[in-house]
């Protein structure tokens, strides 16, 4: 028995893991117990020396001196601030006007400013939340479909995960020893191209099944001008001379050659500030240059407009860490809510309180998976997950289909942080070695593992609607809502895998003023050094051979 634990401690140690967290456990006690438990084993079994246990203070202060995990909490409190100051109910209100006219068209609101939030807010459940109290009763009085409505709201809520600045892209990145920034750019693509097949699937169920997705009553839509039109030429109008202007300034600003991230982001900015102006403009003066609609979606989408390109243009640029953006994003956030006259003590008091607790639970995932992961590495886990993973038949693309075959099945029982924290550092050693790029193989997990959010038994995003949904919502409405949207995003992992290149960011390095912060969590050993070249690793098999 005794010859049976010590050729199979790393195997043992990761079912004893699994079993822990089936049984209920808290995850940074089940983790931190089965690394204390297995270790004290291993030293009794002598595979493990007992000064393994003394680089244990310094992998706690590493988490604790890490930089960039200050901006979960920034970023956690940028967006409850702007969801709890009434952003999502008039973005929803004005978007809903603007595609009401439309089959399908409230679907398509609710999937715009779901990708809308996911940029402002980063935060699963307050986006569904917001969208299953507000649109919800909306879509179902309007005569929707239940599982494409429910299914639509619970789906658009998890775009929070892969749209930046999601918090899960922070810890991905954290874990791969990786650029947020560098993260934040490769996802952007592939989550834009998934807010755009949700709105092809809803397209389609339109199309085909026309009485699930009707459009809007004349009578509901108020933003209509006294002779009856829907003013969306004068939104056209502003919108392609805003642009334009934009786009002729930063070609004269920059000329040819100019950093692409750079003009995108100047010219995103300076064609919002145009728009801004003549809006102000019209209504001070009463020019009635502006429709009632052009004006309304100018005023509500204007303020989170500038507020995402302010934090994730200034980090793409490098112009700002993650954690100035997230500290830049928060400021705005409070500004407004001033200027919606929403921010009260109450209000920034559940902000301060959600953010503490959300912060505080990362932090303890992330001291529990460090436990843990210097008793795995110390008895060879590592190197046997990587013999493992490695012969895996088929090579590359062999590991690639196990790895989210697995990453799958385990989040049916586990969410996006436990994942990360657990799964992430055992197959990034691997990935690396087979010379897949961190950054790519980290927005494909970050992709798979919103499946976590859609499907049973452990749902969040399924939970969070079934909440605020009215009785006459079956929960296995909102089940089988759900479903094509799984699948869906197994599709985004599929064609990620097929075309790599989807994840595009810059020359893989880190951003001027984040090589500070990465190299300081690799030299005190915290929870950003890149599992793949741990150099802690060293020291343990040291100890061992001692």
């Amino acid at each position: 028995m005794t010859e049976f634990i010590i050729a199979n401690m790393a195997p043992l140690m990761f079912a004893s893991m699994i079993l822990f967290l089936l049984f209920g456990f808290p995850v940074a006690f089940a983790l931190a117990a089965n690394g204390i438990l297995f270790g004290l084993i291993g030293i009794e079994l002598g595979l493990l020396h007992g000064a393994l246990f003394q680089a244990l203070p310094e992998r706690v202060f590493g988490i604790m001196a890490n930089d960039t995990l200050l901006a979960v909490p920034f970023f956690t409190f940028m967006g409850l601030i702007l969801e709890r100051s009434g952003m999502a109910e008039d973005l929803l209100d004005t978007i809903g006007q603007l595609f009401g006219p439309i089959r399908g068209g409230l679907a398509f609101a609710v999937i715009f400013v779901g990708a809308l939030l996911a940029a402002t807010t980063g935060v699963v459940a307050a986006s569904v939340i917001s969208m299953g109290l507000i649109s919800l009763p909306i879509m179902l009085r309007y005569g929707y479909d239940h599982r494409l409505a429910s299914g639509v709201i619970a789906a658009s809520g998890t775009l929070a995960q892969i749209i930046p600045p999601s918090l899960v892209l922070i810890v991905m990145a954290d874990q791969l020893g990786r650029s947020v920034g560098d993260m934040y750019q490769g996802a952007l693509v592939p989550g834009l191209m998934l807010t755009g097949m949700y709105a092809a699937y809803v397209a389609v169920v339109a199309i085909v099944r026309p009485s699930h997705a009707p459009a809007m009553p004349l009578e509901a839509r108020t933003l209509r001008e006294d002779d009856g039109s829907s003013g969306l030429r004068s939104l056209a109008v502003l919108t392609a001379l805003s642009a334009g202007c934009a786009w002729l300034f930063a070609g004269w600003f920059y000329g040819e050659g100019a950093p692409r991230d750079e003009v995108v982001v100047v010219s995103a900015m300076v064609s919002i500030g145009i728009a801004f102006v003549v809006a102000m403009i019209n209504r001070l003066f009463g020019l009635g240059l502006l429709s009632r609609m052009a004006e309304r979606v100018t005023f509500v989408l204007i303020p989170p407009l500038g507020l995402v390109f302010l934090v994730l243009g200034t980090i793409f640029i490098g112009v700002a860490t993650p954690t100035e953006g997230g500290a830049m994003g928060a400021v705005g956030a409070l500004l407004m809510a001033v200027s919606r006259r929403r921010l009260s003590m109450t209000l920034l008091k559940q902000a301060m309180d959600s953010t503490t607790k959300l912060s505080c639970f990362v932090i303890f995932i992330l001291i529990g998976s460090s436990v843990f992961g210097l008793t795995f590495r110390g008895v060879n886990g590592d190197l046997w997950v990587e013999h493992l993973m490695t012969s895996l038949p088929g090579g590359e693309i062999g590991f690639l289909i196990a790895v989210n075959v697995l990453v799958f099945l385990l989040a049916f029982f586990l969410d996006y942080f436990e994942l990360a924290f657990i799964i992430v550092p055992l197959l990034a050693p691997v990935a690396d070695k087979l010379g897949i790029d961190l950054i790519w193989f980290g927005v494909l997990l970050a992709v798979n593992m919103q499946t976590s959010f859609l499907h049973p038994p452990f749902g969040f995003a399924l939970f969070f609607l079934r909440s605020v949904a009215s009785e006459k919502v079956k929960s296995s409405s909102i089940y089988w809502g759900a479903v094509p949207f799984v699948i869906i995003q197994l599709c985004m992992v599929g064609l990620i895998i097929a075309f790599p290149g989807l994840v595009s960011y810059g020359d893989g390095s880190p951003k001027a003023g984040e090589q500070q912060e990465l190299k300081l969590d690799e030299l005190l050993g915290g929870g950003g050094a890149s599992p793949a070249d741990d150099a802690g690793s060293d020291l343990l098999r040291q100890l061992q051979g001692n």
